[in-house]
């Protein structure tokens, strides 16, 4: 910082220096960066005595003073992050600096706002007009931030100064929203809307005055002309931002045409060492480097003046719609619907898994075997128990028994051959509306799979959304590959057609670990190949898979087509694969069970039985001294720790070069001590239990095989709230 400030007095530059850094991943990153920050603070408030609008400045980024700056660790961040950001506010008041708060992605913008508030009702702060946030225009919002800004300066009685930028992260946002399902898109999809969101943003800004600062950062030369005018024609005092390295022609050109006045114009500095410096100079280049560009437009010798510097005013009005390239999140998919998801960064969202939770509580679930769409008695009945608390019973299951078995066999042999006709096209609405299904009752499967499987609210949403991804892909498929005869060469003239039809009864056998995305996409695709099924969820999920099965009925099935028959293994699943009805066997679980069933198909007599197993696996990781560390951690946590790590592609193994060993495993140690272990059904919670007390002891005893023949480097703390459930850290 004190090479930089020297070169800024050198060269007459006036700056706000943005301390590189990615978001911190632990405590001793956040310390460091809020130390890196202080010290920098210091230094441009002794360099500079000019006040925050003629002296240097600091941008501060808030992911970087906390490792787990979420929403969803709300109580944390008040208790963690905020008194760090107090704590440099206060330097930054003591020697009148301008102090900004960087922006960030969409989904921590509600916080920065709520952070922001307090902040400037700290009386301490005493009058300092030096506080600021960053405003990105991309963003859908950015015009109503305005307006939350220019009330919270009358409420607090403090000036805030407000730097407009067009923003950063737009392809993340754009691939956030897809990944997630995200209903539509937190920023504009076009740069002539962004453009226009801009000026309006600025408008409010200006009007705001002089409750707000207002600092533009733009590199666009129309922007720069309608903002320039704006402020004139109010009479009020504005300042121009622009990158370091960047925009220097413009803004002399700038300062030429407007000789008779003074522009304030600020270099946005960052300051730091290359491994800081790349991902950085990575955004930007996306940022400025993009066809769509003004910058990029100014450089083209193909695009005119006039085409570079349009008046986003016009060209909105002659192309209103959004991005024809871009589709929203659900229609990303060319050939079939994106599933929908849920944004727990969302007060609205959390509210409603909250009134789902409360409805799963106050029911008394039932499974059992469920043939033409009637729950029967069954045999040995038992308590299903909640693996995070198992003093909570949350239904209860009954085992199919041979008679259920053969019933159900029966009506799937008379209902198959109607289903088998209707083909593929014929099939296909009925897994659609099943998809529908699921995303109609997405908060209460969520909760369902919470209680029941200790899935974690992310990990909840994603597996209801991928069992709605199976259905919509093997509907398109059932069209595809069954829609009608696929004519055939014929050699020597005659006419030859392909037709594909369903074998007949299928058992479909699905694990515990996805007791829904797995179950309900097993029976989805031998529905849309024509066949019927009898089903056999895990012993330890059934409730979660019962509801599923009333889910098809209700979307439109037969109920003949599909039976529930639950139980053991070595009871109900012995006696489904060895069934005489069963004309093939789908399952998911271990190597040693489908070995099993592998042999036991393989010694029947008559017609081979296709046997379609996924089994076990190892996942390993290699990493080279090129990745960034940052990266490298996010994707080991998830893997590792993802679903409590009861997947079975869950990270066993990471390879690490000697080079990069120390700091990595320092990082993972801290990144793994930052995450939540508790119950499922809180937002906050990463890690929840593990799926039985089998599963448990199996964990505590490879750990003391570890501890005579490994180091433990680090464990997650499990809280006091856990003592009655399966968990494991």
């Amino acid at each position: 910082i004190q090479a930089a400030l020297k070169r800024a007095n050198r060269e007459g530059w006036l700056c706000s220096f943005d301390m590189l850094g990615e978001g911190a991943r632990t405590a001793h990153d956040a310390e460091r960066y809020e130390r890196i920050y202080a010290e920098a603070i210091e230094a441009v408030g002794q360099s500079s005595t000019q006040g925050p609008e003629a002296g240097h400045g600091v941008s501060v980024k808030l992911s970087a003073l906390s490792p787990r700056y979420e929403a969803t660790q709300e109580d944390r961040v008040w208790s963690e992050l905020y008194p760090r950001i107090l704590r440099l506010a206060r330097i930054a008041a003591k020697h009148d600096i301008n102090f900004t708060i960087d922006a960030e992605e969409a989904d921590r913008l509600a916080l920065s706002l709520k952070l922001l508030d307090r902040l400037a009702h700290e009386s301490e702060l005493g009058d300092w007009t030096g506080l600021g946030l960053a405003v990105q225009a991309y963003q859908k919002r950015a015009p109503e931030v305005i307006e939350r800004l220019t009330a919270l300066s009358k409420a607090s009685g403090r000036r805030l100064m407000v730097r407009l930028v067009k923003g950063a992260y737009w392809d993340t946002e754009i691939k956030r929203a897809q990944q997630f399902g995200r209903t539509d898109y937190p920023v504009f999809t076009t740069k002539a809307a962004t453009d226009l969101n801009y000026l309006t943003a600025a408008k409010l800004m200006i009007e705001a005055a002089p409750h707000l600062y207002s600092q533009f950062a733009t590199h666009n030369a129309h922007s720069l002309a309608v903002v320039h005018r704006m402020a004139r024609e109010r009479g009020v005092k504005i300042e121009y931002q622009r990158l370091h390295g960047m925009g220097e022609a413009l803004y002399a050109a700038a300062s030429a045409d407007w000789s008779d006045e003074t522009l304030s114009i600020r270099a946005y500095a960052p300051v730091g060492g290359h491994e800081d410096l790349l991902p950085y100079l990575v955004r930007r280049l996306l940022e400025n480097g993009a066809n769509s560009s003004f910058v990029h437009a100014l450089l083209d010798e193909r695009v005119p003046a006039s085409a570079a510097a349009a008046d986003p005013i016009t060209v909105v009005e002659g192309h209103p719609d959004r991005h024809a390239k871009i589709p929203t999140p659900k229609d990303m998919y060319m050939d079939r619907q994106n599933s929908l998801g849920r944004d727990y960064s969302q007060a609205a969202d959390r509210e409603r898994h909250a009134r789902a939770l409360e409805k799963v509580d106050s029911e008394r679930l039932t499974s059992g075997p469920i043939i033409g769409g009637k729950l029967r008695a069954g045999t040995n009945a038992q308590d299903v128990l909640n693996p995070f608390d198992t003093t909570q019973v949350l239904g209860h299951v009954s085992e199919a028994t041979t008679e259920d078995i053969d019933a159900a066999a029966e009506a799937a042999i008379k209902a198959q051959a109607k289903w088998d006709r209707i083909g593929g096209t014929g099939r296909a609405p009925v897994l659609r509306a099943m998809a529908d299904a699921l995303e109609g009752d997405l908060d209460r499967l969520v909760a369902l799979l919470s209680r029941e499987a200790g899935k974690t609210l992310n990990d909840g949403v994603a597996e209801v959304r991928e069992a709605a991804d199976f259905l919509r892909y093997y509907a398109m498929l059932a069209e595809r590959d069954f829609g009608g005869p696929k004519p055939l060469q014929g050699p020597v003239g005659e006419i030859n057609s392909l037709v594909l039809h369903g074998r007949g009864v299928f058992a479909c056998i699905s694990p515990w670990n996805f007791p829904l995305a797995i179950f309900t996409g097993q029976i989805a695709a031998a529905l849309a190949a024509g066949n019927a099924v009898l089903a056999k969820p895990a012993e330890q999920t059934p409730l979660i898979a019962a509801e599923a099965v009333r889910l098809y009925y209700k979307a439109g099935l037969d109920p003949d087509l599909l039976a529930l028959v639950p139980g053991r293994g070595e009871t109900v699943g012995a006696t489904l694969t060895s069934h005489a009805a069963i004309d093939g066997v789908a399952f998911t679980g271990g190597t040693d069970t489908a070995t099993a069933i592998n042999r036991a198909l393989a010694n029947r007599a008559g017609p081979i039985i296709p046997f379609i197993a996924e089994t076990g696996g190892l996942n390993g990781m290699f990493i080279d001294t090129t990745a960034l560390k940052e990266q490298v951690i996010d994707d080991v946590i998830l893997s590792a720790f993802g679903s409590s790590g009861q997947r079975c592609s869950a990270l066993r193994l990471l390879y690490v070069p000697h080079d990069a060993a120390d700091a990595l495993i320092e990082g993972l140690k801290g990144a793994l001590e930052a995450q939540v272990v508790g119950d499922p059904t809180d937002p906050s919670t990463d890690i929840g239990p593990v799926i039985d007390a089998d599963a448990k002891a199996m964990l505590e005893a490879h750990l003391k095989r570890l501890e005579g023949d490994a180091k433990i480097i680090a464990r997650a703390a499990v809280p006091a709230s856990a003592a009655r459930g399966h968990v494991f850290a």
